[in-house]
């Protein structure tokens, strides 16, 4: 039985004859931002973040986090708390099986007929036995398996989207299946309505739960709603994106994204109760060294400044597919708590998870490519959308070197 771990950074970047997108469909390998004729793929691979299943895994699975970092175990034992609260397990790998089952059956509902995978950047699945298992199970005589990595993170930046792609290439490379294995990867969803209704509807049951409980309150005062983003570097919120592609200006497409999607769940609100509420983009799970700045305001330090301010809050967790670590952690422990000591009466939203309208989007990126749907038809609620399927050079760059990827021009 193979051993399977995660594969380390590999350097070079590998070019098919005739492509500038490497290990792509033919279809992709042009490099056209949109694949708007019909692709032919012979599986599916749900591609995720991963997380430990037990207590032995937790400082490994760190490592695999932090691989190439230099960071010791005495720090990674900081915040491996988190995960020892919860006996070692992270709720997103039971969350991604659930996940994967809604989809083979909206799948099947739709009659396309494609095996899906699972596998994880830092974890058990890990993408090279995802990949391997795809190839050796739908080689097709005389050209590559085509894989559509169905990748589960909604926003554009480096550790959502890049780093994904360099992992399938490590994938390939550690496998040596650059000529044999062709990865397209999903795009940006951070505004198909099927991402956003769910928030919608979770955000107008938690305003309807608050005036239901508190009948005093005035949600043009009292109330105030907190879109709760994954912090990431300030940098790297900078180089997230297609690079020149969008009116982003110096906002970043990472924060941009969000501040839309928030934007377009309080019209829904104002819509409902004809009434601004106040509302506010914030940040959650910095995990970086103190001198490199990451996206502020803290979730926390926002909560501590809204004390005799406000008298309720409503968090939506804007990044977050499902209730995982990060979610159950820093939003129903830390974050309540903070909320708690300054006397504001806190809901949370639930995240989209395997929400029917959720698991029908994830279906129609699969749907999109496989019948070349054209931009102009494809589901997309602002005016950054839809995503590309095909990444611009440089695109989510992040702090690093660039390396090989999938899924996008060659810098």
């Amino acid at each position: 039985m193979t051993e399977w771990s995660k594969p380390q950074p590999s350097p070079r970047v590998v070019v098919q004859a005739g492509a500038c997108v490497p290990a792509a469909t033919p279809e992709a390998a042009s490099g056209d931002k949109w694949v708007e004729v019909p692709t032919e793929f012979d599986a599916i691979m749900l591609s995720s973040y991963g997380g430990p299943n037990g207590q032995d895994d937790v400082i490994p699975f760190l490592r695999n986090v932090t691989m190439g970092r230099n960071i010791p175990d005495e720090r990674l034992e900081e915040v491996a708390v988190h995960y020892r609260e919860a006996g070692g397990v992270s709720p997103i790998n039971e969350q991604n099986l659930a996940l994967k089952a809604a989809i083979e059956e909206e799948l099947k509902a739709r009659n396309i007929d494609l095996p899906v995978y699972f596998g994880n950047r830092n974890w058990d699945p890990y993408f090279t036995e995802a990949v391997s298992k795809a190839h050796e199970e739908n080689k097709v005589e005389g050209r590559p398996t085509k894989i559509f990595a169905l990748v589960t993170s909604a926003y554009s930046a480096y550790s959502s989207c890049r780093q994904y792609r360099e992992d399938f290439a490590d994938a390939l490379d550690a496998l040596d299946l650059w000529d044999d294995v062709q990865i397209d990867s999903s795009r940006t969803f951070f505004d198909h309505p099927g991402f956003v209704n769910p928030f919608i509807e979770g955000t107008l049951k938690a305003v309807a739960e608050l005036v239901d409980e508190h009948p005093d309150l005035d949600l043009a005062n009292d109330v105030e709603v907190l879109f709760s983003a994954h912090s990431i570097p300030i940098k790297d919120n900078a180089q997230s994106g297609e690079p020149d592609e969008h009116d982003y200006p110096e906002l970043g497409a990472y924060k941009a994204q969000h501040l839309a999607v928030g934007g377009l769940v309080m019209d829904a609100v104002k819509e409902k109760y004809s009434i601004d509420v106040p509302w506010e983009l914030v940040y959650q799970s910095e995990s970086g060294p103190a001198h490199i700045p990451w996206l502020e305001p803290d979730i926390n330090d926002y909560l501590e400044g809204l004390k005799g301010k406000r008298k309720a809050v409503i968090v939506v967790p804007a990044t977050f597919l499902s209730d995982h670590m990060e979610v159950w952690w820093d939003l129903d422990i830390e974050a309540k708590e903070t909320a708690d000591e300054q006397g504001l009466a806190y809901k949370r939203v639930a995240t989209p998870g395997t929400h029917p309208e959720f698991v029908a989007a994830m279906v129609d990126l699969v749907e999109e490519r496989l019948n070349g749907t054209p931009a102009a038809e494809r589901k997309a609620l602002t005016k950054y959308g839809p995503g590309y399927d095909v990444c611009r050079a440089g695109c989510c760059q992040g702090s690093g070197p660039l390396r090989a990827a999938t899924g996008g021009l060659l810098p």
